[in-house]
């Protein structure tokens, strides 16, 4: 038999039907993926139900954030030594049991321990599923199995608050874990059914465990959630514990990033970085995570401050951007087979800095319609750029190492993601002060606009100090105002400068066959 044959003859497909392998994996994803965003609206409820301050029921986010993130990056080299589907299994029931104990937890570090197992639980769904996914298909439908998988990955965080906001009205913030449960028994029979472990998944034996390199991005993705979580609650580096972990994440992510280089046997195989499609899809997909994330935390603040939305209609308003995210998957597949994966990566992000950019336009008087529209647009160029971007950063990878290649994929979308919402944040609350310190400068009993207006309002209050406190409130309100725009206005550059970074890419001529790929290996 030829080389090529015995390529082909060892190119592996699911016993099953890849479409419902697909559909048993994503469903523990899709569900996983929302618990990320549906506590976001609840957290006041929780606070109250607990008897707890705001302040420190964030930890309620920002554990399961630091548990997750640590998991999905070791989940490649934990399913190696367990077995995929089996430790599929495990990630999902521990999933679906800690969701039941979130919502019976009855204090505070109850709840706060429920949510590291359930960070733990969950984190590995994500990369594993891409995995499963993009094996399952050949490599011409993998877009097709990128775009349903990015349904749900897309998707997922946008209609969280509106879900979770419904059921906190409407029931109790207990539901929004409750909800879990079912859904999470139903993931576990679909994937006894119909998933399998590749033949060429082989386990590691327990004695080449990777210790040295699990503790060490451990501890340094714990420091560096830690850092961007808190920083800005406490005043970033005024705080010792800000410190302490940018001295911790500052040494140990560079020396486990030598490690895992280095080692014979890395738990996370960092050496895959060397295919250009790779390193340069990740990079793009942390600015996307970004972008994306950065405005969904953002958008809602900027509705329900500026605009005196309450919580369920600014969720109800960013529905139209699921709406857009899952138009354009359906469409997606078709547009890449016409137009090329790099044309429409380009696309997608020069209509992510343009959506970004029409946001920075808003003021207090805009109508609804105004920000239902971008934000369409912005959901349905978001389909743009995952897809096609998750197709060609994986064209290159064997067979045999996409899991780590997803592992590491979906680690720099979480850490792109996380550090977006951190500097939005953080931006909006500085920028915030610097409008307010220039704008203050014009209130100014001697300047000609100022005496008009406080003319015109004295005519109602005959009150000096009044007047000055209108004025006051009103510099609050534009401030604020001016630092939202500032936030949109820097997530437009941040998507437009990575453009040039599609050029590096790999075309499609240079994408190799399955029978290839296996020669390689």
């Amino acid at each position: 038999m030829s080389a090529a044959g015995a390529a082909q003859q060892e190119y592996w497909k699911p016993s099953h039907s890849p479409w419902l392998v697909s559909f048993s994996v994503l469903l523990a994803t899709f569900m996983q993926v929302l618990d990320t965003s549906v506590a976001n609206v609840s957290l006041p409820h929780i606070a109250g139900g607990l008897s707890a301050s705001t302040h420190e029921v964030s930890w309620v986010l920002t554990s399961y954030i630091v548990a997750s993130a640590i998991v999905l990056a070791a989940s490649s080299w934990i399913s190696s030594v367990v077995g995929r589907k089996r430790y599929l299994a495990i990630s999902v029931a521990l999933f679906t049991v800690s969701s039941a104990l979130c919502g019976m937890a009855q204090s505070l570090p109850q709840l706060i321990m429920a949510r590291i197992l359930q960070g733990i639980g969950g984190g590995g769904l994500q990369p594993l599923a891409q995995a499963v996914l993009l094996e399952s298909f050949p490599q011409e439908k993998r877009s097709q199995s990128m775009a349903f998988y990015g349904m749900g990955i897309i998707v997922a965080p946008i209609i969280g608050p509106i879900l979770g906001g419904w059921i906190t009205d409407n029931y109790s913030w207990r539901w929004i874990f409750y909800i879990n449960v079912p859904i999470g028994i139903f993931g576990l029979l679909m994937q006894e059914m119909f998933l399998e472990d590749p033949p060429y998944l082989k386990r590691q034996h327990v004695s080449r465990i990777d210790y040295i390199g699990l503790a060490l991005m451990a501890v340094s993705l714990a420091a560096f959630q830690l850092v961007i979580d808190k920083g800005q609650d406490v005043d970033w580096f005024a705080d010792n514990w800000i410190r302490i972990g940018t001295i911790i994440f500052s040494l140990g992510f560079p020396l486990f990033a030598w490690w895992e280089l280095t080692h014979k046997h890395p738990f996370m195989n960092l050496r895959l970085l060397k295919h250009r499609n790779l390193s340069t899809g990740t990079a793009l997909m942390a600015m996307q995570g970004a972008v994306m994330m950065g405005s969904t935390a953002m958008m809602p603040i900027f509705m329900q401050t500026l605009l005196g939305y309450p919580a369920f209609q600014s969720g109800m308003a960013m529905m139209p951007r699921g709406i857009g995210s899952m138009l354009s998957m359906i469409i997606i597949s078709r547009m890449v087979s016409k137009f090329g994966n790099r044309l429409m990566i380009l696309f997608g992000f020069l209509g992510l800095g343009v959506t970004m950019f029409i946001f920075a336009g808003y003021n207090l008087n805009i109508a609804e319609t105004n920000i239902t529209w971008p934000l369409f647009f912005n959901g349905l160029v978001m389909g743009f750029t995952f897809v096609p971007l998750t197709t060609l950063t994986m064209a290159n990878i064997p067979q045999s190492d996409i899991q780590q290649a997803s592992g590491i994929f979906s680690l720099l979308r979480n850490i792109g993601a996380s550090v977006g919402i951190s500097l939005m944040f953080t931006m909006q609350a500085r920028m915030a002060q610097v409008h307010q310190n220039v704008l203050v400068s014009h209130i100014n009993p001697y300047g000609q606009q100022f005496q008009f207006w406080a003319e015109r309002i004295g005519t109602l209050f005959h009150n000096p100090a009044a007047t000055f406190g209108l004025a006051y409130r009103g510099i609050l309100v534009q401030s604020t105002m001016l630092s939202f725009l500032d936030c949109f206005r820097w997530l437009g550059y941040a998507a437009l400068v990575v453009i040039p970074l599609i050029a590096l890419f790999k075309g499609s001529r240079h994408i190799k066959t399955q029978a290839e790929l296996h020669l390689a290996e």
